[in-house]
C-alpha cells in the first residue's frame, strides 16, 4: 500500500456513550492485521485509534450519570482501551477528541479554512438524525422519515450556522478520484462516492449553536464546531498538525483510513475537500469495510449489530469465555472484511473447533508429543536440504505471495482460507497418510523425516499467521528452537527450509510429560 518507510494507519473513532461491541471490534482487528503486516515489511508504523467525544450523545450520557463530561470521557476511554488491549490491538496512540491537543488542532485548522475563504455564515433547515448526529437528505430516509441506520425518526431542524463550501470542490474531487483510482476501496464504495459527488454534493453545516460541550468556533465562539467536521481532524491532530511539523511531514498523508462503509461519504468526499481547503494533501487510501450482523440461531434472521438497536454483543464476554485468538480468528475468517459478515455463537464454536482445535491444534499436539515421547524432545542429524515441503502441492513461494497479496489488500478471510487449504489441510492429509504415530514403533529414522515435514507446516503456518493471531503464532513458533528470532520474522522467513537447521528441539510447555493443549476444544455455553 505504501512504498515509503513510514506507514500511518487509522480506524474510525468511536462514540463512547456505551462500551464497544463486536461490530467496532471487527474494524479494529482488521486494521491491526494491516498494522502488524506492515511492521513485518519493515515499515515504521503509526497506528491510531480513539474516541469521538464532542457529541450531544456523550454530553447527555454524562448528564444522566451526573458526571462531568471530561471525567466521563476519560473513564470510557479507559474501558475502550481495556477491550482493545485484550484483543491484542497494537495501537500506538489513542486520541480523545476532548483533549486539549485536539481542540488546538481543530481551531487552527478551521481558522485556516475560514481564512482561505471556504467557510461562510448562513442558516440551515433539514431532517436531522440524532443517532447519526447528522442532517439527512430525503433519499437517505424512508417515507416516514426514519433513519435506516438507527430506526428512529429524523426531526425537522432549522438553525443559524456556518457552512463549509463543499460544493466548490466537486471538480477537484472528481479529478482526484480519477488520478488516484485506488483511493476508495473496495470498488463498490468508489461507485457510491462518485455518484454522490457528481449529483448531490452540497455545502455542509459545520457548526452548532447553543451548546456548551464541544470545541468553540475560533472566529465566532457562540458556535461550536460540528462533530463530524471536528472528528475527521483527529487524524491530523495525532501526527502534530500545527504543533509538530517534523512528525506531521513524517506521517501525513495517511496511508490508510479503515472505516465502516456507512461513513465513506464523510471520509471520501468531505474529508479530502477539507484537506484541499486547508492546503494539505488528502489521505492516500480509504477502506470501507462491511457490517457485522447478528444471526438468530432459532429463526435464521440477521440484523445489524448496533447500540441503538439493543442487540449488542460485547467483545469481553467472548474473550473471557473463550480467548482473544478465538475471537480474532472467527471474525477474520468468517466475516470477509470488504463485505458483510454474520455472528452466531454456534457458528463461532463450530469454526473454532474445526479450524483451530481439530486442524491446527491437533497437528501441533501430534508433532510435539511424538518428539517429546520418542526422541527425548529433540530431532538430531536431520540432514541439510533445500527441497520444498513434501505436503505442499503448489510452489511454496507462490502460496506465500498469494497470502501476502491478500493481506496487503485487506482480504483477510481469503488469506486465512489459503493458509488452511494450501498448508494445514495438506499437512494433516500427509500426517494421516504416513501415520508417524505408528511408523515410529518400527522405523524412527523414517519417522524423523515425516516429523520434520510436519514441523515445517507448523513453522510456515506460524509465520503466515503472525499478523492475524499474534500470540498464538508466537506460541507455535517458539515451541521449537528455530534460530531466527520471532520479533524479526517476516513472510520471507517462511521460504527458508527447516532442513537447513540440522537439529530441532521442542521448547513447548508440557504437563506431566504430555503436551499441554495449545488449542483445546470449546463447548457452547448453556
Amino acid at each position: 500500500m505504501s512504498s515509503g518507510k513510514n506507514f500511518f494507519i487509522t480506524t474510525a473513532i468511536d462514540y463512547p456513550n456505551s462500551r464497544p461491541h463486536i461490530g467496532t471490534a471487527f474494524e479494529k482487528i482488521g486494521a491491526d492485521v494491516q498494522a502488524r503486516f506492515q511492521r513485518m515489511q519493515g515499515k515504521n508504523v503509526f497506528f491510531l485509534m480513539g474516541n469521538d467525544e464532542n457529541t450531544i450523545k456523550v454530553a447527555r450520557r454524562a448528564a444522566e450519570l451526573n458526571q462531568d463530561p471530561n471525567a466521563y470521557c476519560d473513564e470510557m476511554a479507559n474501558q475502550f482501551k481495556e477491550v482493545w488491549r485484550a484483543l491484542d490491538i497494537s495501537f500506538d496512540d489513542f486520541i480523545q477528541t476532548s483533549e486539549p491537543r485536539h481542540h488546538q488542532c481543530c481551531k487552527a485548522f478551521t481558522q485556516k479554512v475560514f481564512d482561505n475563504g471556504h467557510i461562510y455564515k448562513g442558516g440551515y433547515e433539514g431532517w436531522y438524525c440524532e443517532g447519526c448526529e447528522a442532517f439527512k437528505t430525503e433519499k437517505e430516509l424512508d417515507e416516514k422519515k426514519i433513519c435506516p441506520s438507527h430506526k428512529t425518526p429524523a426531526v425537522k431542524r432549522m438553525e443559524p450556522c456556518y457552512f463549509f463550501a463543499l460544493s466548490k470542490f466537486r471538480d477537484q474531487l472528481l479529478a482526484f478520484y480519477e488520478q488516484n483510482p485506488d483511493f476508495i476501496q473496495p470498488e463498490s464504495r468508489r461507485n457510491e462516492v462518485l455518484a454522490l459527488v457528481q449529483t448531490e454534493l452540497k455545502d455542509v453545516n459545520i457548526t452548532r449553536s447553543g451548546q456548551t460541550w464541544g470545541i468553540p468556533l475560533p472566529f465566532d465562539p457562540e458556535f461550536t464546531i460540528y462533530v463530524w467536521f471536528d472528528a475527521l481532524l483527529n487524524y491530523i491532530t495525532a501526527v502534530g498538525y500545527g504543533e509538530d511539523e517534523v512528525k506531521f511531514n513524517q506521517f501525513w498523508p495517511a496511508d490508510l483510513h479503515v472505516i465502516g462503509k456507512d461513513i465513506t461519504r464523510f471520509h471520501c468526499a468531505l474529508w479530502p475537500a477539507m484537506c484541499f481547503a486547508a492546503g494539505i494533501a488528502p489521505p492516500k487510501k480509504v477502506f470501507g469495510h462491511g457490517f457485522v450482523y447478528a444471526k438468530n440461531e432459532e429463526t435464521g434472521d440477521v440484523q445489524k449489530i448496533s447500540k441503538s438497536l439493543g442487540n449488542v454483543v460485547e467483545p469481553m464476554d467472548i474473550i473471557t469465555k473463550f480467548s482473544a485468538e478465538a475471537f480474532r480468528y472467527y471474525f477474520l475468517r468468517e466475516c470477509p472484511f470488504p463485505a458483510d459478515g454474520e455472528f452466531s455463537l454456534q457458528r463461532f464454536v463450530d469454526i473454532y473447533n474445526s479450524d483451530l482445535a481439530n486442524n491446527l491444534g491437533n497437528l501441533y499436539s501430534r508433532v510435539v508429543g511424538l518428539i517429546g515421547k520418542n526422541y527425548e524432545g529433540e530431532l538430531t542429524n536431520i540432514g541439510a536440504s533445500d527441497e520444498p515441503p513434501l505436503f505442499v502441492a503448489e510452489n511454496l513461494k507462490s502460496i506465500v505471495d498469494q497470502v501476502q497479496s491478500l493481506v496487503e489488500t485487506c482480504h483477510y478471510s481469503q488469506a486465512l482460507q489459503k493458509i488452511w487449504s494450501l498448508i494445514l489441510d495438506p499437512a494433516n492429509q500427509y500426517a494421516e497418510k504416513t501415520a508417524p504415530w505408528t511408523l515410529v514403533k518400527t522405523d524412527k529414522e523414517k519417522t524423523k523425516i515425516v516429523l520434520v515435514q510436519l514441523i515445517e507446516a507448523v513453522r510456515i503456518t506460524a509465520v503466515l499467521l503472525k499478523p492475524f493471531l499474534p500470540k498464538l503464532a508466537e506460541k507455535l513458533y517458539t515451541s521449537f528452537d528455530f534460530p531466527a528470532p520471532w520479533v524479526s520474522i517476516n513472510y520471507a522467513e517462511a521460504l527458508k527450509p527447516i532442513n537447513s537447521y540440522l537439529s530441532i528441539k521442542i521448547l513447548a510447555e508440557l504437563e506431566n510429560g504430555k503436551v499441554k493443549p495449545l488449542l483445546p476444544r470449546i463447548q457452547k455455553p448453556a
